[in-house]
């Protein structure tokens, strides 16, 4: 279902209340349109929580770069006119994003992004390609799957598919990380291990 406000004062207001009350986390604009987003399932947050804190643990607290689980980013210094907000994003240093406070300007390293029900994830693909999102890591749900999207030639393209059932395994060429899905009850779970070898974690 899709809701247009044409009041200007009423359009304030709204967003105005999901600021107070912080429900505002995740809307962004496209090209001056705002669009809200409401807050997604428990699932996805477990995912987002689980892999933030795998990034932070080989990037943030090393200090190979910034984690954020939610943030802005924009392809302007206006941001507010046009922004996306990535599930978790990964900007490693001396990358080409910059930290503006409320927003980056310019494409994450690594990006993930969660599919929800009815929401507009793979729309958001041409735009992470116009910022130079070098690496996106793409979570389906419906049914399971995980693609691996890397910028290269201007293009954001697909660069791997796995689901579960296949001895697919998706590897980074920014994070060093690798990703496969794995039968699991009640759901199937992500296995990330460490480029090296020395860590698994099951999302």
């Amino acid at each position: 279902m899709t809701t247009m406000i044409i009041d200007p004062s009423l359009e304030e207001s709204l967003k105005a209340q999901r600021k107070a009350i912080g429900a505002d986390h995740y809307d962004e604009v496209w090209e001056g349109t705002y669009i809200i987003v409401s807050m997604p399932n428990d699932e996805h947050q477990k995912i987002v929580s689980r892999m933030t804190s795998i990034f932070e643990e080989i990037i943030g607290w090393p200090g190979l770069g910034k984690v954020r689980p939610g943030v802005n980013v924009s392809d302007r210094d206006d941001w507010k006119q046009n922004h996306r907000v990535p599930d978790v994003a990964v900007f490693l240093a001396g990358g080409s994003a910059r930290n503006c406070d409320t927003y980056w300007l310019g494409g994450p390293d690594f990006a993930v992004e969660i599919v929800s029900p009815d929401d507009r994830t793979r729309e958001k693909l041409p735009f992470y390609e116009k910022i130079a999102v070098r690496e996106l890591l793409l979570v389906d749900r419906n049914p399971w799957s995980l693609e691996l999207f890397r910028y290269r030639d201007g293009t954001l393209a697909k660069v791997g598919q796995c689901t579960v059932g296949q001895d697919v395994v998706l590897t980074s060429q920014v994070v060093p990380l690798t990703f496969r899905l794995v039968a699991a009850s009640p759901r199937p779970q992500i296995e990330v291990n460490q480029t090296a070898g020395q860590k698994q974690w099951l999302v």
